[in-house]
């Protein structure tokens, strides 16, 4: 049975619908994850740390694509939620399209600022070779990087979801059998799993294309289209929270890295990596299932539909404190088997890593709460409140503690961070959840 967005959702729906968005993003993922134990193992510590080094520098300029995709999403869903599907189609193409040409833009500048950026990271020797040889490959990609992020969000809003998991499926087996092959058949080292990332991205973000320019099922069409500086703002200004989520997220990784170097050396550095990669996976759970119901506030929002918004807010919440209590309980049961997988030939990195994954565990009680509650704001196109939650959650409270917290626990003080950061930021989520509540009437 096909679900619309116009339905009322009831547990069972609701989570049938945002399933494939959620295991889209736990899939994106773990081929990541992938990524990372193919380099760890076969090519080496320091080129492991290298592209764990770059890489938060990549999805800052990939991550306008999921800017556009999040913003354009709640814009499109709340115009077809009016009733104009063809103002609906129009706003999708124009947003595919700026897209694409953002992307050449950012990827010819990161090719030709790729080195500084990473001796201004603080990369040193042979990691600043394997952080440029790394990144310069996956930037020639990055236009299909950007569309994959968007076009994840676009499956959900075209009512086709589980169509979104059938492409991260086929990136993410790309990904996984190249990083086979490249890496422990041929050897090709860092370079290997840098091509094995960028034909994967490619998959993903070339065959949606291909999807939506042709007459299909779903809701949205790429067509004809006209420049709409208003549409592109609204994105832009609503999906920037989603924007300034991902890149604090890579410049809190930068600034994790920095102080691990100078903490704990190349082996916190490794070790960071390891929590990286697994943490993508749990943190992916929250934002597939934001990205899932997003559509369905915004539409409801549009309709102006209030106690079918209420319905999905309050089944979301319980939906979410579940997800939670289950990852934390995930996370401290595997932390020796995936710091044995990762990093099992250094026993001293091994116990590091056990060692952050049991503190940086209980983030994980408290990291959905902000990162629904800033969706779910987008959602209903209020990009201000939403940008407020995402910055102070990845940016203010992350920094602030990461450089805080060693003065008086040394490198522990780095894992605690965390959830320093996931705490004030359920407080601020909840004050403007009740702030606003009278307004939408959710």
């Amino acid at each position: 049975m096909n679900i619309q967005l116009s339905d009322h959702f009831n547990y069972k729906k609701l989570l049938r619908y945002t399933l494939p968005s959620i295991a889209m993003m736990i899939f994106t993922s773990v081929y990541g994850v992938v990524d990372g134990f193919f380099v760890s193992n076969f090519v080496g510590k320091t080129p492991f740390a290298a592209v764990n080094f770059i890489y938060p520098f990549l999805m800052i300029l990939g991550s306008v694509g999921f800017m556009f995709g999040a913003g354009g999403s709640a814009l499109v869903s709340k115009t077809m939620g009016e009733g104009d599907k063809e103002k609906a189609n129009r706003q999708f193409s124009l947003l595919v399209y700026a897209t694409i040409l953002v992307g050449v833009l950012l990827a010819a500048i990161g090719i030709v600022s790729i080195r500084r950026v990473a001796i201004l990271l603080g990369a040193e020797g042979a990691m600043i070779e394997d952080c440029v040889v790394y990144g310069r490959i996956i930037l020639f990609a990055l236009p299909a990087f950007m569309l994959q992020f968007e076009f994840q969000s676009f499956f959900s809003t075209a009512e086709k979801p589980q169509l979104g998991l059938y492409v991260t499926i086929a990136a993410g087996v790309t990904n996984m059998v190249l990083d086979a092959v490249f890496i422990a058949v041929f050897r090709w080292g860092v370079i290997g799993a840098a091509a094995a990332t960028a034909l994967s991205q490619v998959v993903g973000g070339v065959l949606p294309l291909f999807y939506f320019a042709r007459k299909n099922s779903s809701s949205l069409q790429l067509g004809k289209t006209k420049f709409d500086g208003r549409a592109l703002w609204q994105t832009s200004f609503n999906g920037f929270s989603e924007l300034v989520s991902n890149i604090s997220s890579a410049v809190v990784g930068m600034v994790y890295n920095a102080q691990l170097m100078k903490y704990a050396g190349e082996n916190g550095v490794a070790a960071y990596g390891v929590l990286m990669y697994v943490s993508f996976i749990f943190f992916a759970a929250y934002i597939g299932y934001s990205i899932g119901t997003a559509p369905v506030v915004g539409y409801h929002y549009g309709a102006e539909n209030q106690r079918e918004l209420k319905n999905v807010f309050r089944k979301s919440l319980v939906i979410i404190m579940c997800f939670s209590v289950v990852m934390v309980l995930l996370s401290l049961g595997l932390s020796y088997p995936l710091a044995k997988l990762y990093v099992g030939y250094d026993q001293e990195l091994v116990d590091l890593t056990v060692r952050a994954f049991t503190i940086f565990s209980f983030g994980f009680l408290f990291s959905g709460f902000g990162i629904y509650s800033s969706s779910f704001f987008t959602a209903l196109n209020n990009g201000l409140i939403s940008a407020i939650i995402s910055f102070l959650r990845t940016l203010v409270f992350q920094v602030g503690a990461i450089l805080l917290l060693p003065l008086w626990f040394d490198v522990d003080g780095i894992w605690y961070s965390i959830i320093v950061a996931e705490v004030l930021s359920t407080i601020v989520s909840v004050v403007c959840l009740f702030a606003f509540q009278k307004k939408y009437q959710y």
